[in-house]
């Protein structure tokens, strides 16, 4: 009656174990496992023996505390033929769409551009240059003109936009040189005079002057040749 009732109280799970399966043998109390090649021990740990096996059979496992009877079920269906399972075609993979992105994104940056170009230089159309005449250009600067050296520079301007030997680089000297006319001398020293000079242009009359400046232009000459 005591060897049933230790028997009985040893117990194994999983209750239905398949080949492979970890099966964990709990004892009444610590016992020594004797070696079989049915089964193999995975581990040992006090009244409890894990042992699995790789044959579909019932085997015994004998040990100090008694033998258990444990049945090993096989994985396989009943009258499996042991055929392999049919292969599933492989899942065909989308192509990929990144290259595409980044040559539509490459090609919209450069239409982008070409517009921009394209627009920019329709903004940048040539402006039509304003010739003014250096007659009047020169009339308008004696005019606005408030002192000797403006009236000066604005004989030089228009002596070298009327007569390509006498050039804004010249001296006074140089240009002297080359056109000797009074009125043109006595514009030109008064103006380096009061440029250069600490003390100032000579004493003058310069509206008179301005009005004799008004007469190097052609016109005027000619009109008051006429009057």
């Amino acid at each position: 009656m005591i060897a049933l009732a230790l028997l009985a109280a040893i117990t194994f799970t999983p209750a239905r174990p398949t080949v492979g399966d970890p099966i964990t043998v709990t004892f009444p109390a610590p016992v020594t496992v004797q070696p079989a090649k049915e089964f193999e021990v995975i581990s040992q740990r006090g009244n409890q023996v894990v042992i699995r096996s790789f044959e579909p059979k019932t085997f015994t496992l004998r040990t100090s505390g008694g033998e258990v009877v444990i049945p090993v079920h096989s994985v396989l269906e009943a009258n499996d033929k042991l055929d392999p399972a049919p292969l599933k075609p492989p899942r065909a993979e989308g192509y990929p769409r990144a290259p595409f992105m980044a040559i539509a994104i490459a090609a919209a940056a450069a239409i982008a551009a070409w517009i921009a170009i394209f627009l920019l230089a329709r903004r940048r159309r040539s402006k039509p240059e304003i010739v003014v005449d250096p007659a009047d250009q020169f009339r308008g600067a004696v005019i606005a003109a408030r002192g000797w050296a403006e009236l000066a520079d604005a004989t030089r301007r228009y002596l070298a936009a009327t007569d390509s030997r006498l050039g804004m680089e010249l001296t006074t000297r140089q240009l002297l040189a080359r056109n000797d006319a009074p009125t043109v001398a006595e514009i030109l020293r008064q103006g380096d005079l009061q440029k250069f000079s600490p003390w100032g242009a000579a004493p003058g009359d310069f509206h008179a002057l301005a009005r004799r400046a008004l007469a190097l232009i052609p016109e005027a000459v000619e009109e008051e040749k006429a009057a």
